[in-house]
């Protein structure tokens, strides 16, 4: 067995070793940079996502807000009315039944 290593041999393993020496920064560069675009990518989507539920919240409260209003003098009609007709005294009673003849004689 020779104790002697080919030239050839050294060359080509010194070549490989050197290949992968010039690569490893740019691989690592561009590693780094699809890390960082797809935490930048996924930050987008969550304010994205985050905008939309906003929106779906606001526009229930509007909603909300909107029926609320609209319905407060309806309930406070409803209330008195339901407070007139639980009303047990006679002069009560004869103002409702006043006030519904008249209401008659305008149709």
């Amino acid at each position: 067995m020779a104790d002697t290593v080919s030239t050839v041999i050294t060359d080509a393993v010194t070549q490989a070793n050197v290949k992968v020496l010039a690569e490893s920064p740019a691989m690592s560069l561009s590693n780094l940079y699809q890390t960082i675009s797809q935490s930048l990518s996924l930050s987008a989507q969550n304010a994205v996502t985050a905008q939309q539920q906003s929106n779906i919240i606001h526009q229930t409260t509007t909603t909300q807000g909107v029926s609320l209003i609209y319905s407060i003098d309806t309930t406070a009609e409803g209330d008195v009315t339901g407070k007139l007709l639980r009303a047990d005294t006679a002069d009560v009673l004869a103002n409702v039944l006043g006030v519904v003849n008249a209401l008659k004689d305008l149709k």
